[in-house]
Parts: structure tokens; sequence; C-alpha cells
């Protein structure tokens, strides 16, 4: 080689690398971006004058839905399901107004619907044909309603019985001197309203997983050192004592349970309460969100990705949606919770999954602000088509966990020091919230690939009634990404025998 070429080539790499330098750097994907990859956010166009703060979704069949207001409207939105909705093509009609902050919303596909109310679940119907209510009829008002901002009435769909549940904050999410305020009430097909849960505080959503099992989400706060998913099991109490005075009124569900013992931890008072259904799933406070918000099963059966019978939650304050797999062991409820997807516009609220899979979320700062930024919002979750490699689901095991993933994992990077984990809980008491307690860094034992590389035991030591933090940024799938999302939450009420 000549000195000149070598000379041409060291002066071409220094003026490449100059050019290098200067260039502006290329836009790093945000993590709203790489989600969008695999589930699209699309937003549907709201008419300039309508507030929809969407408390409720019920999916009416060819392409329309109704959706309640917090402030008391119920519209009709027709073209919602377009893959890119335009303000000409989304149709808005006002079927019902004057109602008070509707956060439930269900029909029987006979003309009816059934919206809960503040004060009660109201029926309504059209009789006439022009999309507009002329008959409103109170199905059932058993509890009752002061002028406190707080009392939330979150009502289910109907379940397979012909029942709707109703889940009730207490006054000012403190205090109970209104009759079944912090209860969960069961309405029959009769319109009757039966006390069927107490220890309610402030709840964010209710809805069924896939088995009918009905589950809500409720608010850190008194009694509640984080937001949690909880199972409204029949005759159950699910943690806040400061409602159970309507016993008196219960005559259904026997004797008021023990108070429990304020600066304690859930699996100690579980133990001393026969009654005490411990929470499901916690989501961490800070790292999965601050408010819990709507529940929805992906009854989908694939058309929203792989992640079938599975539920999923929003986040109001984080204006997210997250998921959560769930499991039974020894009949009682235990599962992760995994981040899905963020970047909504407004605080998601209230979720509704429709027949071609998509997921919509209502979305509204309620006045208290969300990330999002937008006062109010309703947009559609798609799914793309393409598999993100996820952590799909999480198993107790005696020995640890069993994971599985919605790719095959690369075995070279299935070892120990590809993962992280810690547990800790919070405090069971009377103040409000809890920091993380009893924190722990548990051994690990070891790992195992199955030969398909689709799931993952990991042997590590486990502690009844705490979280399970598990990380895992060193995993790759056999194509070489990373975990869309390396994190995953787990509370372990009991270990499998």
């Amino acid at each position: 080689m000549s000195h000149l070429t070598r000379f041409h080539r060291i002066a071409a790499a220094a003026f490449l690398l100059v050019v290098a330098l200067l260039a502006p750097a290329s836009h790093a994907a945000t993590q709203a971006e790489r989600e969008n990859e695999f589930y699209r956010l699309i937003t549907v166009p709201i008419p300039d004058g309508i507030v929809l703060e969407a408390g409720a979704i019920q999916y009416f069949g060819q392409d329309r839905l109704a959706v309640t207001t917090r402030l008391g409207d119920i519209w009709f939105v027709d073209g919602a399901l377009s893959n890119d909705p335009k303000p000409a093509s989304v149709k808005f009609t006002r079927y019902a107004q004057g109602l008070h902050e509707v956060l439930g919303i269900t029909t029987r596909g006979d003309g009816w619907f059934y919206a809960t109310q503040r004060g009660e679940i109201t029926r309504m119907r059209d009789t006439n044909g022009d999309d507009r209510a002329d008959v409103f009829e109170t199905y059932s008002d058993g509890w009752g309603l002061t002028g406190d901002y707080h009392e939330y009435a979150f009502g289910s769909k109907f379940d397979r019985e012909g029942n709707i549940w109703v889940v009730l904050c207490l006054t000012g999410s403190f205090t109970s001197e209104t009759e079944f305020r912090g209860w969960c009430l069961k309405v029959g097909p009769d319109g009757k309203a039966t006390p069927h849960v107490s220890g309610i505080r402030s709840p964010g959503g209710i809805g069924t997983n896939h088995l009918g099992d009905m589950f809500y989400t409720d608010n850190q706060g008194p009694w509640n050192g984080t937001c949690w998913l909880k199972h409204l099991k029949p005759g159950g109490f699910v943690g806040n004592p400061t409602g159970n005075k309507w016993y008196s009124l219960a005559s259904n569900l026997g004797p008021r349970p023990a108070d429990p013992t304020s600066n304690s931890r859930v699996a100690t008072e579980w133990k001393k309460m026969k009654e005490f259904v411990p929470p499901a799933v916690g989501f961490p406070y800070g790292k999965m969100g601050q408010s819990a918000s709507g529940i929805a099963n992906d009854g989908s059966d694939g058309k929203f990705g792989p992640f079938k019978n599975q539920l999923f939650v929003g986040d109001q304050t984080w204006s997210t949606v997250m998921r959560v797999c769930l499991e039974q062991v020894e009949g009682v409820y235990q599962g992760a919770c995994i981040p899905f997807r963020e970047g909504l516009a407004s605080g998601s609220l209230s979720l509704e999954q429709t027949p071609d899979g998509s997921l919509f979320v209502g979305g509204s700062d309620r006045g208290w602000g969300a990330r999002g930024g937008k006062p109010f919002a309703l947009q559609r979750l798609v799914w793309t088509g393409r598999t993100p490699f996820e952590i799909h689901e999480i198993h107790s095991r005696n020995d640890g966990f069993e994971i599985t993933f919605t790719e095959p994992v690369d075995p070279a990077s299935a070892t120990l020091e590809s993962i992280t984990a810690e547990n800790y809980t919070y405090l069971y008491c009377a103040d409000y919230g809890s920091p993380e307690v009893d924190k722990g860094k548990p051994a690990l034992h070891g790992v195992k690939l199955a030969a398909d590389g689709r799931s993952l035991r990991l042997s590590m030591d486990l502690v009844v009634g705490h979280i399970h933090e598990l990380k895992f940024p060193g995993l790759k799938s056999r194509a070489g990404q990373p975990l869309l999302h390396p994190a995953a939450y787990f509370t372990l009420n009991v270990v499998p025998k």
C-alpha cells in the first residue's frame, strides 16, 4: 500500500468521524413508541362542546358504543371502530342526560340500558326509535347518599346469573355514616340489593375474570398500603373495617368480623379472621401507578394478541393500562401485574373490549390531573399482529416461580446473572398508605429453561404475604430482542404444596 493511499484512507476516516459528531443524534424511541409497534393507540375525535369524561363504556353492536360521563350524560358513539376515525365519520348522539356521575353501564340486549349512578341503578330505554331515552325507572337504590363528592358507585356488567354488582366508596373515602358505604351490594334480576362483601375503601373499577369471578380495584389510603386488585368473594371482608357498622343491616352475612390490628400485616391478620379475603394482586405504588381503575378481561380468543383470559387494568394518574395474570391456590387468588401500555391521552378510567378484540379506554383527569395531560379522551388499543417479547404469565411453585414467555428465550441469556429479585410488603394500618416495609433480597438458587425456550423455572426463597419484584434485564429472545417490559410484581398469598 502506498503512502498516498494510506493518507487518503486516514483523511476519509477523519472526515466521516467529524460528520458523525456533527450530525444530529438519532431519535431514541420512547417506551410508548416501542409499545405502539405491537398495540396501536387510536384516538377517537370528540366534537367541540362535548365533555366526555368516560366513566363507563358498553359495546352496543353495529360499530356503536354507549359511553357514560362523569357529568351525567350517556352518548352513543358510532364509527369508533374505524382504524382511522375522522370527525366527519364519527357520530355522537346524546342518549340521556341529567344523571349523576355514571360509573357503570350494561345491557341485556332487550332495549334497556342499566346505568349505575351515585344514588341508584337507573334503567332506561328509547321507545320511539329516535336514539334518545324517554323512559327512566329506578331499578335499585339500596344504599345511602350524601353530598360528598367521594361517594362513587361503580357498577359491573350483568354476571352470568343476571346480577349487577355495585362497589360503594366510603364518604370522603374515610368514613361510613351512610348505609353500606364501604360495601359491595349484589343487585338481583328483580332489582333487590343484597349486601355481599364488606371492607371496601375507594374503588376505581369492577369486572370479572374469564371464570366469572368478580374483582374490583381499591386505591391506596387507610388500610390500603398501596393500590390492589381484590376478589369480591361472597360473604368476604376485603380489608377496610370502617363500614363494618352496617353488618347490623346485613343479616344474610352473620356477625361483624373482629377489627384488624393497625400497623400489622395482611398475612398476619388473615390468619385471625376467617372472613378476610387477602388482596389478589398489589400494584406497587410509584412503580406500577398510583390510582388503579377499570378492569377488562381479554375474552377475544387471540384477537388481542397472546394474552387470552388475562385482565387489563387502568391507572388513572399514570394514564396507563396494566396487565394481570391470576392463579388460584387452595381457593385463594394471587398473581402478577406487568406493565402493558403507557402514553394514553388522559387518565385511564374505564375499559371495554369489543368483539373485534379492540380495547377501548375512556379517559378523565377528574380534576386531579393525569400524566396524559388531556382532561378527557376516548381511545382504542388494537393489536398490530406483531407479538412482543414479553413475560406471558407467572405461576408460583413450592420452590419459586415458573415464568412463561411470548417468544422462545435465548438459552445463553437464561442465567441467574440476568435476573434480579426483591420482596416487600406494606403496613396494614389505619393511616393513609404505607411505604414498602420488611424488604428483602431473596436468594436465587437456580434457573432452568424448558427445551422449547417458552418457560423458565426460577428456584428462589419465597415469603408469604409479600410482593415479589422480579426483573429480567439480561434476558433476550432467540431473535436477540430484550423484553419489552422486563419487570413483574407477584403477590404471594399461598405457597403451593
